[in-house]
């Protein structure tokens, strides 16, 4: 990059005063200019034209003949399956990041909150709650079933599969978990510094994805966590709801299109499944008539594992260090691979 010519930043997010100077301040290039998700349409014409990195959610991706100049895209966003549907990504040279390893901290709190809380079978105290009952077989009725000693089978071990590992080490659980790439643990993706497994130590074992039931033999509670692709598209339908112990307990943070709605709800209904909590589905929002709302100890959440106030923040510090190995021709971390879909 000329030493003279300025480095083009359009953010289609909101950012704090100390997250603009926090950009600024890695090079005296920059030129950053920022705006909110509901101030997209006053982006003028000349700036999507002229803007050579973008800082956005989704929404804010404009036809690919107006970014001529476009070189990187960091999305707001882990989970980028809608990304590949924008023309944008399809003339090439323009390279994608995602936001993932930045939302470890937020999504591995619930995480837990959600095993915890069906461990302690909490949908069964609140369904009595409600009815006011205070139950006379309530021993056998509410007995838990402690993360100590017990077998979490994470799949999909990536950043946030890893968070949940590094969590579940302190209460003396036993994580087994699927990865693509079972002879490379380590993780090569974006780490906050003392959170996730870098360097995979926290699992007791690692399947490959093809012996997914066979883990799924031994589990107690079960993370569904993988990006959403053509290879992960109800990735866990009827066969692996069978493979399941009987009265085991699911948590999906993925995509909703990862776990088969119906196969889920059946073996809600029947018993195979001790409960769930669901905060992804295949239509969002979940729709009023959806047979989720009333399937047998099913938690439902609104997306909102990822979200906190600290979101932004750790998306900034993620793309400042970008920013650096941008400047620097290094490889980004977080390249997205259209072939993988993640």
């Amino acid at each position: 990059m000329a030493e003279d010519r300025k480095l083009k930043i359009l953010s289609a997010l909101s950012l704090t005063e100390s997250q603009v100077e926090k950009i600024k301040a890695v090079d005296p290039r920059i030129e950053l200019h920022w705006y909110g998700r509901k101030d997209v349409t006053r982006i003028p014409a000349e700036l999507w034209r002229e803007a050579e990195i973008l800082l956005t959610s989704l929404i804010a991706l404009p036809p690919a003949e107006q970014t001529p100049a476009l070189k990187w895209v960091q999305f707001y966003f882990a989970g980028v399956d809608k990304a590949f549907q924008q023309d944008i990504f399809q003339r090439g040279g323009v390279q994608l990041t995602s936001a993932s390893g930045t939302m470890v901290s937020q999504m591995g709190e619930y995480v837990m909150m959600t095993l915890l809380m069906l461990g302690h079978k909490a949908p069964e105290m609140f369904r009595f709650q409600q009815q006011k009952v205070w139950h006379e077989h309530r021993v056998e009725k509410l007995e838990p079933i402690e993360l100590r000693g017990s077998t979490v089978g994470i799949v999909g071990y990536g950043s946030i599969g890893r968070e949940v590992a590094r969590l579940l080490y302190s209460y003396g659980a036993k994580v087994l978990a699927t990865k693509r790439d079972v002879m490379h643990p380590e993780d090569e993706g974006y780490v906050p510094e003392g959170l996730g497994d870098p360097q995979g130590n926290y699992f007791h074992r690692l399947y490959p994805n093809e012996a997914l039931n066979a883990m799924l033999k031994e589990c107690d509670f079960v993370v569904v966590s993988p990006p959403l692709t053509s290879e992960t598209y109800q990735l866990i339908s009827t066969e692996q709801f069978a493979a399941m112990k009987p009265g085991a307990f699911l948590v999906n943070v993925s995509r909703g299109p990862v776990v088969d709605t119906n196969a889920l709800i059946e073996a809600a209904r029947s018993g195979k499944l001790g409960g769930a909590v669901l905060d992804v589905f295949d239509e969002e929002p979940l729709p009023p008539d959806s047979p989720l709302w009333d399937a047998p100890n099913v938690v439902i959440t609104p997306h909102i594992a990822g979200v906190s106030k600290r979101s932004m923040d750790s998306l900034v510090d993620l793309f400042v260090t970008n920013l650096g190995r941008y400047l620097k021709g290094q490889e980004l971390y977080n390249l997205i691979d259209p072939e993988q879909g993640y």
